[in-house]
């Protein structure tokens, strides 16, 4: 009998609320990726958006809304990158524990100081992000704070194992700190591109390469015939180091440019799950690899 009432009591304690992992729904690979390494296994994550989707551009789903339904915490990445579909989901989740203002709601850019806000946001300018540019995951300095925030709500949702989730926060920025000395050691430094999108400006910043012309006239709008032509002749004579570009582009664009000017095209890897990277490290030094 007391066997039986110690096995009881040992079922009950491990189907308790206390010992349930965190429901975590994540809109991007490297933001599932992250929750994955600051929660291990005290948290259940979904990932939204898979690698070969183009970020700006998904739908809300059944089965998205049936995710974020269940969450405990919503983590994106904000500065506007989902507008298309997050607040669909929010709204069709009915789960006030994920909306703005909430524990349940995790907006990583909130730890970003965001690059390239716009004074003027008219479609005539083309797909602009008012807020700023949303392609701040290649930047290890943005990594290492979102990391650290990430903990802390964590701890938050789930405080028996705050000391957990900070410890694991404490360790992925130090890889950052250590990693970084063997990224700082790449040639990139003083290196010019030519990009198909703005996706590379965080990482110009922090690693001293420049972006010097854009395959897109305005964001997210193709490129016009007088736009190529004139980005041409300018790379003929700035002669910059490669073409940039992404797996979810259309590389036509790419291509034709490459044709005419003889400076080659580089697919760098966008995201946690491109290029065969396994987590952010993995990205990063598939994208340092890729530039240099």
């Amino acid at each position: 009998m007391q066997r039986i009432l110690i096995l009881l009591s040992v079922i009950l304690l491990l189907s308790s609320p206390a010992c349930a992992a965190v429901k975590v729904v994540a809109t991007l690979p490297w933001i599932g990726s992250l929750a994955k390494e600051i929660g291990g296994d005290k948290v259940d994550v979904t990932t939204l958006v898979k690698v070969s989707q183009d970020p700006h551009s998904i739908e809300a789903k059944p089965s998205m809304i049936a995710a974020t339904r269940r969450a405990d915490i919503l983590m994106y990445n904000g500065l506007d990158l989902e507008i298309g579909y997050l607040p669909i989901l929010m709204e069709s989740a009915r789960n006030p524990v994920i909306n703005p203002g909430n524990p349940g709601n995790f907006n990583c850019s909130a730890y970003v100081t965001a690059l390239e806000i716009p004074t003027s946001t008219g479609r005539e300018n083309g797909d602009v992000h008012p807020l700023g540019n949303p392609h701040y995951h290649l930047s290890p300095a943005n990594m290492k704070k979102i990391a650290v925030g990430m903990g802390e709500r964590l701890g938050k949702a789930d405080p028996v194992h705050a000391g957990f989730y900070r410890g694991n926060a404490a360790r992925f920025s130090t890889q950052v700190d250590r990693k970084m000395k063997e990224w700082q050691g790449s040639r990139l430094k003083g290196k010019q591109f030519v990009s198909q999108h703005r996706f590379f400006e965080y990482l110009a910043a922090e690693f001293g390469f420049s972006i010097v012309g854009y395959l897109e006239d305005k964001p997210g709008i193709p490129p016009g015939s007088a736009h190529v032509q004139s980005l041409i002749a300018g790379m003929v004579k700035q002669k910059p180091h490669a073409i940039l570009s992404t797996s979810y582009h259309d590389q036509k664009p790419a291509r034709f440019v490459s044709s005419k000017t003889g400076v080659r095209t580089v697919t760098v890897p966008h995201d946690v799950g491109a290029g065969g990277s396994r987590d952010w490290f993995w990205l990063m030094d598939a994208v340092i690899a890729s530039l240099e």
